[in-house]
């Protein structure tokens, strides 16, 4: 039998991990990359609880729903202390999110994100997967979606439109 205790930070980690996003409430922050680190302070008035995200776009709206829910998930187990810092740099990138959760967008119907995010480079358009019946005859019908992050593409051949997770 193999007993594993985990550290305040990993414990914590799980907790704020679980936090969905509020645009595409499938995705939790962890699967996004939102969730950069935590870590615990000693102060005199017992432990600080420092969560660290990072917003998909520099001015992204859900960021104090994020906050506000990361709070609340972590005082629900007993951190009432917590600070949540927001870092612009790094820039956040699609290459952060997980694996699961690129998944997870398709699933929802939303073309997961394709290929890495290249500062400085001029992109290539590439075809972009229907998420309903898996065609590459998509087109763009605009860059800009529901949210910033994603653009708005219809299938050629199913004929539905859909979302797709912008390369960022």
């Amino acid at each position: 039998m193999v007993t594993t205790t985990l550290t305040l930070e990993q414990t914590v980690w799980e907790i704020a991990a679980t936090v969905a996003d509020p645009e595409i409430p499938v995705l939790t922050i962890e699967d996004l990359g939102v969730l950069r680190a935590v870590e615990v302070e000693g102060g005199a008035d017992g432990d600080i609880v420092v969560v660290t995200i990072t917003p998909t776009y520099s001015g992204c709206p859900a960021m104090d729903a994020i906050r506000d829910d990361i709070i609340t998930a972590l005082a629900v187990q007993g951190h009432t202390n917590v600070r949540v810092n927001l870092v612009l740099s790094p820039a956040w990138t699609t290459d952060w999110m997980s694996s699961a959760g690129k998944a997870k967008l398709e699933e929802y119907g939303i073309a997961p994100p394709t290929g890495k995010a290249a500062a400085g480079k001029v992109s290539v358009g590439l075809s972009v997967k229907c998420p309903q019946c898996s065609s590459l005859n998509t087109r763009e019908l605009t860059r800009f979606g529901s949210t910033s992050c994603k653009a708005l593409y219809v299938c050629q051949d199913c004929r539905e439109p859909f979302d797709y997770f912008k390369v960022h």
